[in-house]
């Protein structure tokens, strides 16, 4: 008997309302017991109010008619301050939130929706990874979710929200995202469980230790690690506002001509630095003192900690900052810190926003942990990625200076467009220290009882006449030695000359794998 237009509304209506809470009673009872919130409320609590339109609402998996809809995952797009977005979210009601056939197919049209529109992709996660049920159906989708990542990859943002467990192949597609954020003691990632490993190799570890937000962000697959749901969806909010819509689009400008003048705040940077050599001072104490309003967006903050790496603005457009942290290590470069460096530069590269380097480094950490770690194929990254940036790229050197980090802290040799320095800064192979007992050894030891002072003499000797910026930059090495407070000033009017740097055309510059 054909239905009246009113019965397939009433109809059409009760479907909807099946596929706003498709999981079971239980299931449901349980995320409420937890006091998480739904697939869709995560999404709400991302997107501006009122702008979240959702797609594939009434999927199913086939094979079975009370399968429930949506098959574990919402998708749909919005807007973040007002510029659109493309979404989807996990449901641990159905299915556990694992990739079934319809769940892939879902979460591939958005991504490929993501990149007709040229807009980010934002991945809320919380999945129970394969489904095992649907056998090769379901790694099949979990290939197919991987290579749709490929031509957004350097493009368009892609990010990626931990909010669970996400183990298996929920973990693959997060990693090849550029920004993983995860909520604290809630969210875990690894390729496989403590009880897979533990039957495997006999060993017993925690799911924290394993896979916690903040075990993985200090193994560098987290770049930030949030205490509340709440806060994950502001950093990505926050972080978007710094981004592109795509690598072909401008960044949002913000405030632009503000104080165009030397301040107050800026004329206490020249007493900003310590007088003594080997004094500690934190690196983002003066780095919110460069840059407009105080506003830096630290990426990767609980990793690697001798590097910072962040997004902030210069007369209100976005630029990345790289600088050295003397709180760690002396601000010596590691294996990790440059694999983080280097990240951090293709990221920025890859979505045309300039870059500036702040520089306070002794070079390379030594040791046999070190080079067993590959200290030279990363180091060999970040320089590759530095010299290979075609993007402005500003240096201000503000202390030390020495050996390999030299080179790879964005030396006017290795491709920096202007290169600063501060009359703190000591330009050199090494520091005077070890430099005096390379060359003097012999002298001091025959110098008797005169030898520390003679040491001592030799090493201010070396300090005043040989570690100073005036040598590199009588040789043009450094484009000019300038006052701490003009700093802020100086990078402004650089990279407003840099503004007419243009890189080939082209869907990509380069992907972004993880590195």
């Amino acid at each position: 008997m054909r239905m009246t237009t009113a019965e397939l509304l009433t109809d059409l209506r009760e479907r909807l309302d099946a596929a706003l809470e498709p999981g079971s009673a239980s299931a449901t009872a349980r995320r409420k017991a937890k006091g998480l919130p739904g697939p869709r409320e995560r999404i709400v609590m991302l997107l501006d109010p009122g702008t979240f339109i959702e797609t594939g609402q009434l999927a199913r998996n086939p094979g079975a008619p009370d399968n429930p809809y949506g098959d574990g995952v919402v998708t749909g797009h919005g807007t973040i301050d007002g510029r659109p977005v493309a979404v989807f979210s996990h449901d641990q009601t159905v299915f556990g939130g694992s990739v079934g056939e319809m769940f892939g197919r879902k979460v591939c049209a958005i991504m490929e929706l993501a990149s007709r529109m040229g807009c980010p992709i934002v991945g809320i996660n919380d999945s129970g990874g394969a489904r095992i049920q649907d056998a090769v159906a379901s790694l099949a989708w979990y290939a197919e979710m991987g290579r749709r990542q490929v031509p957004l990859s350097g493009v368009c943002p892609q990010i990626s929200i931990l909010l669970g467990k996400c183990a298996g192949g929920a973990a693959y597609q997060p990693i090849n995202t550029d920004l993983v954020v995860a909520v604290d003691q809630q969210a875990y990632m690894f390729v496989t469980g403590p009880d897979v490993i533990k039957s495997v190799t006999g060993e017993e570890v925690t799911m924290a230790d394993l896979g916690g937000a903040r075990t993985q962000s200090e193994n560098g697959n987290v770049h930030h690690v949030a205490s509340s749901e709440e806060s994950a969806f502001a950093f990505v909010r926050d972080y978007l506002g710094f981004m592109p819509s795509t690598r072909h689009d401008d960044p949002p400008v913000v405030n632009p001509g503000l104080e165009p003048e030397i301040t107050e705040h800026d004329l206490a940077l020249d007493s900003f630095m310590p007088d003594a050599d080997n004094a500690a001072y934190d690196m983002r104490d003066l780095l919110v003192s460069l840059f407009d309003d105080g506003d830096f967006l630290e990426i990767a903050s609980q990793a690697a900690g001798n590097i910072v790496t962040g997004l902030t603005r210069v007369d209100g457009r976005t630029v990345g900052v790289v600088a050295n942290q003397p709180l760690q290590y002396s601000g010596a470069l590691d294996q990790a810190s440059a694999d983080k460096g280097g990240r951090f530069v293709r990221l920025c590269d890859a979505f045309e926003i300039p870059l500036v380097f702040v520089v306070d480094t002794p070079g390379f950490l030594p040791g046999v942990e070190q080079e067993r770690n590959g200290v030279l194929r990363s180091g060999g990254r970040f320089l590759h990625a530095f010299t290979s940036a075609t993007v402005p790229k500003v240096t201000v050197v503000v202390r030390k200076s020495y050996g390999g980090g030299y080179a790879v802290m964005g030396s006017k040799q290795m491709g920096a467009d202007m290169n600063f320095a501060w009359p703190t800064a000591r330009i050199a192979v090494m520091g005077a220290e070890a430099a005096i007992s390379l060359l003097y050894r012999r002298e001091i030891e025959a110098a008797g009882d005169n030898g520390p002072a003679l040491r001592q003499q030799l090493i201010d000797t070396y300090n005043e006449s040989v570690a100073t910026p005036y040598g590199a930059a009588e040789r043009g090495y450094i484009d000019a030695v300038i006052e701490p407070s003009t700093t802020r000033l100086e990078i402004r009017r650089a990279l407003k000359l840099l503004g007419g740097k243009t890189t080939p055309p082209g869907t990509h510059k380069h992907h972004l794998i993880p590195m």
